[in-house]
């Protein structure tokens, strides 16, 4: 039987690129410090961050731009972090000692396993998908990470009330996360029914910066948890 057929869609390719040696040194010395390993069992997020405090996750923080910058302005709150390609991680956790951020740590794994298996029932206050890889091309539209069992995921983290921010710099991308929103029940649209909400306190990136500059529109969509019932 040939196994390949039956891989999960991924919603990234492991492009890793050059690895620095700060980088390196940062996954061998930082990562036990700031880092989850274990996602096959539900995280005891009590013992993770020893205080009640309102915790937050970001999905695919990249560099970890946006990702250091909320924990740095939000002292009061804890924020985790997932990303798959380790150059990004290491230069992530480079910016995390520097700062000697307490509120902070990573997992670096698939997003949708970590969510599926690592985040407990209404534990989070927020999830933010920040630039996820658009996948522009149709035949390519089923690995985008938007798709109604993800949202299912998100759903369940959350707490009621919970938040979920996209953003996206492609259009026909924003679109598309509307439409997926409208057929999974339990999200209300914050800026109304296919509406698409201002930026808010998300961090402006050097990436979104430079688009901005040339042209580049960039879209906003932030869905609050409900009792289940409604959605727009």
């Amino acid at each position: 039987m040939n196994q390949s057929r039956h891989r999960p869609i991924r919603s990234f390719v492991k492009r890793e690129g050059r690895m620095t040696q700060a980088q390196q040194r940062a996954l061998e010395e930082l990562l036990p410090l700031y880092g989850i390993e274990d996602i096959e069992t539900c995280i005891d997020l009590d013992a993770l961050f020893p205080r009640r405090a309102p915790r937050y996750l970001e999905i695919g923080f990249g560099m970890g731009a946006s990702l250091i910058a909320m924990a740095v302005d939000n002292p009061d709150n804890d924020y985790l972090g997932i990303e798959v390609h380790r150059p990004g991680v290491g230069s992530m956790l480079i910016r995390a000692d520097e700062q000697q951020l307490h509120n902070l740590k990573v997992i670096n794994h698939d997003a949708v396993a970590v969510l599926k298996q690592a985040i407990p029932d209404n534990s989070l206050n927020g999830i933010f998908l920040f630039f996820p890889d658009p996948w522009p091309k149709k035949k390519h539209h089923k690995r985008r990470i938007v798709q109604p069992t993800f949202i299912e995921q998100v759903y369940r983290c959350l707490k009621p009330g919970g938040i979920f921010h996209m953003a996206t710099d492609w259009k026909d991308y924003a679109d598309y996360m509307l439409n997926v929103m409208a057929t999974v029940p339990g999200f209300c649209n914050t800026a109304g029914a296919k509406h698409f909400a201002a930026r808010g306190q998300r961090p402006e990136t050097k990436y979104e910066r430079r688009g901005l500059r040339l042209g580049h529109g960039v879209w906003d969509l932030v869905f609050r948890k409900t009792d289940g019932q409604q959605k727009q």
